[in-house]
């Protein structure tokens, strides 16, 4: 759980400071802004502006990672490998003690294999379904084979290197999750992780929430919902031993989990916000420095001109997380990618299944 230190007030007049956080093991940073991948449930590759984080951009900022005892920095974007300096802003980080990880399209991963199989603790790689419905998705002629072919690669520099994937469950890909296991065994990833499409929140650059004609390209009708949940089932029915053994990084209960997120998107149930700690143990750094305490959530500062530990402790910061009440938040609410830390957990490819 997060260390709080709480200030005691100097005069009984002032209003006492609110609890600090002095742990922070987890940051993710958005270190490039452009993506390779067209995905339909995913507006980040309509940005026009290359832009990306550099090391020049972190310096100022060595001593709140230190202070905050960061443990794990996650790249994301975009699309990292699309960074031409990435050595230097890993090293940044490993120099430091810090654990990375790269969360990845895995388009690049052939061509910068020897980068990625020495510069990462760990890969992360989006995969939507077996060949043609992983291709339709990413609207990426030839992207599943290229993922492929990308393992391959960097398993022949580091074959101890932990690779797993990530699904996003969507109408495109609702009925192939059985599929999708046998692709990621196929691809000799490490384990496979499943998780509801996000068709709500202002996150993944769009600049507004999404029309309900859009929503409901990406969500499930109440026929489709039937048919997540009997393939679910027997995802739960077939594979019992893979989720016992963490192959599927999800245990039944958070499978039908990925359900429920679709029936309270057609208001056949409540929704219910998931159990979460993201606030209080990490921070999402965007292309602008802009921080958030989620993905979800608006910003809380911007690390440009003041320390990460600053914005972490700032006002807005603080006062965000005391007035936050979750289990009535409405982003919260719907939220479809939790972060539930816990410290023993460090692989962020595991830490929303539990």
């Amino acid at each position: 759980m997060p260390v709080l230190h709480k200030v005691s007030s100097p005069s009984s007049s002032a209003p006492p400071e609110l609890p600090k956080i002095t742990t922070m093991p987890i940051l993710i940073l958005n270190a490039h802004s452009q993506c390779n991948c067209r995905c339909i449930m995913c507006d980040i590759w309509k940005r026009e502006k290359r832009e990306q984080i550099n090391v020049e951009d972190l310096e100022h900022h060595r001593a709140s990672l230190r202070k905050l005892g960061v443990r794990q920095v996650v790249l994301t974007g975009g699309e990292p490998l699309l960074h031409n300096d990435l050595a230097a802003l890993c090293h940044f980080f490993r120099d430091q003690g810090i654990r990375t990880t790269l969360l990845t399209t895995g388009l690049l991963l052939w061509k910068r294999a020897v980068d990625v199989a020495t510069l990462f603790d760990d890969v992360i790689v989006s995969l939507d379904g077996p060949k043609e419905i992983h291709d339709t998705i990413r609207q990426v002629s030839g992207a599943f084979d290229l993922i492929h072919k990308g393992v391959a690669a960097v398993r022949e520099h580091n074959p101890s290197l932990p690779i797993t994937c990530r699904t996003t469950v969507q109408k495109a890909n609702h009925r192939h999750l059985r599929e999708t296991v046998e692709a990621a065994k196929t691809m000799n990833l490490n384990s496979i992780s499943f998780l509801a499409a996000d068709l709500t929140s202002e996150a993944f650059n769009r600049s507004l929430v999404w029309p309900v004609e859009r929503q409901s390209q990406i969500g499930l009708n109440d026929t489709e919902a039937v048919v997540l949940e009997a393939e679910i089932e027997q995802l739960i029915l077939e594979y019992g031993t893979d989720i016992e053994n963490r192959f599927i990084a999800e245990s039944p209960a958070k499978l039908r989990t990925i359900l429920r997120r679709f029936r309270e998107h057609l208001r056949q149930i409540s929704p219910q916000a998931p159990a979460c700690n993201a606030p209080w143990v990490s921070a999402v750094v965007e292309i602008d420095g802009s921080v958030r305490p989620c993905f979800f959530h608006s910003p809380i500062g911007n690390i440009t001109h003041s320390p990460l530990e600053e914005v972490i402790n700032g006002f807005m910061a603080q006062e965000f997380r005391q007035s936050l009440r979750m289990e009535s938040n409405p982003i919260c609410q719907r939220c479809v990618c939790s972060l539930n830390y816990r410290p023993e957990n460090i692989q962020l490819s595991r830490l929303t299944t539990d």
